[in-house]
């Protein structure tokens, strides 16, 4: 065989390999992110139960400890609220506006500074923080930010162009690791993430949720958030139930919605020109009354609200104002600016305001803690299909699926007749006007 030969043939195949290897890379490093975001909503998690633990135990340690938020709360709330304006900017609230404006930008800077791995990092660390501070707040939504910064990331890495995809794809697979919801991280990406149906973007989010889905799995096993619960509407009072959880929840959650924003363009203006200073000072007043109300309720407000909820889905009576301080907890946390997502919070006012609900009209309270979280939720996001469907994934009920679906529905038509722009896209407004504003100024500053 001529050597001439021998050397071209060699030089074919090095021409296949390094093109194989151009095809595959992007493929191997957006499933290692997408394996890393189910790791990393894993460990996430584990480390924010231990936070609640934590506080818990401290505030139960003796006969005076209850006492304690007074002083933990509100010089946590200032603590989380310095570190995010100073060493994390853009790590403030739950991070899902943060991915919703990033995907609205086209310069990688820009996208970069709502999204970014040390963003995530100061997002986990801080949601922990607060979490140990008695916030209540939930993981979900920060889970949210970290996946699509993660997955962002990982398109960098790989050389992958397709931002707004990956964006919608990590935010997917953090939802879908955070509670354990496959087809609700799916549904969350088309109705909340796009306001729209993106064809394009289908494969990478599927992807994204079924490596991430795997990768918890593997490490937690299967489960079910909230347990298993198999309750359904047999008669009147259960359809009647429908009716009121819907339209209570959907109204309350409008209630959230519209003054979540309105707080905001508020704050905005409050903190200037001295933001920092401001900003610490609003998080430690929010802090307190967070920290006394927390007291008043004897402990039920602080954190997720997670064990409350089991409790009324599986069937205890919740105290009759439960729903309305969970509410005002979760609504000054969120204005503290302290970052934190509101999902579980939600749920868990959701819950309890069905609970209470199902009593005072004689209905099964474990149906209505399920409605009244498909109507509130659904208020407050604006979101009917996420929430029904996150809902039942979440409590393994399939008996009740048309009540589900009916009370998110009502509380969504609800909501959106009292506050007409949808709570997450609102407050993303925000961010992207402030990216907006810092690519012009970096473009006039350019020779």
């Amino acid at each position: 065989m001529p050597l001439s030969y021998r050397k071209s043939r060699m030089f074919r195949r090095s021409r296949v390999m390094r093109g194989s290897w151009r095809v595959w890379k992007p493929r191997i490093v957006f499933w290692i992110g997408a394996v890393a975001i189910g790791v990393v909503s894993v460990g996430f998690a584990m480390a924010a139960d231990q936070a609640q633990h934590l506080f818990k135990a401290l505030t139960s340690a003796g006969p005076y400890a209850f006492l304690l938020p007074l002083l933990l709360t509100p010089a946590g709330f200032a603590l989380s609220a310095f570190m995010a304006l100073s060493w994390f900017p853009n790590a403030q609230g739950s991070g899902i506006p943060q991915a919703i404006a990033a995907r609205h930008l086209s310069h990688e800077a820009a996208r970069g500074a709502l999204l970014s791995l040390k963003l995530a990092v100061g997002k986990v660390i801080l949601t922990i923080v607060g979490l140990f501070c008695g916030a209540s707040i939930g993981r979900e939504g920060p889970t949210v930010q970290v996946g699509a910064a993660i997955m962002l990331a990982s398109g960098r890495i790989g050389g992958m162009a397709q931002a707004k995809g990956l964006i919608l794809a990590g935010s997917a697979a953090g939802i879908a690791a955070a509670f354990n919801t496959p087809l609700a991280g799916i549904v969350f990406a088309i109705e909340e993430m796009s306001r729209s149906f993106e064809s394009r973007a289908n494969g990478l989010v599927l992807a994204a949720v079924i490596l991430s889905g795997l990768a918890a799995l593997g490490l937690v096993g299967s489960y079910t958030y909230f347990g298993e619960t198999s309750v359904a509407a047999s008669g009147t009072r259960d359809w009647l139930l429908v009716l009121v959880c819907g339209l209570a929840g959907g109204g309350l959650g409008a209630c959230f919605s519209a003054g979540a924003l309105s707080v905001a363009r508020r704050v905005r203006r409050f903190v200037q020109p001295n933001p920092l200073k401001k900003t610490v000072m609003l998080a430690a007043v929010c802090g307190l009354v967070v920290a006394v109300i927390g007291i008043l309720s004897h402990g039920q407000t602080f954190g997720t609200g997670y064990e409350q909820s089991r409790a009324i889905l599986n069937g205890e009576a919740p105290d009759p104002l439960l729903f309305l301080e969970k509410f005002a907890s979760t609504f000054l946390s969120m204005a503290s600016g302290i970052p934190g997502g509101i999902f579980a919070p939600s749920l868990t006012v959701g819950v309890s305001l069905g609970g209470t609900l199902a009593g005072l009209i004689g209905g099964n309270i474990a149906l209505g803690a399920i409605l009244g979280m498909a109507g509130y939720f659904a208020g407050v996001v604006q979101a009917p299909m996420t929430a029904f469907v996150i809902i039942i994934e979440m409590t393994g009920n399939h008996q009740a699926v048309i009540p589900i679906m009916a009370a998110s529905m009502l509380g969504y038509v609800t909501s959106r007749i009292i506050s007409p722009e949808p709570l997450y896209h609102g407050l993303s407004r925000a961010f992207l006007a402030q990216a907006l504003r810092a690519q012009r100024n970096e473009q006039r500053a350019l020779p």
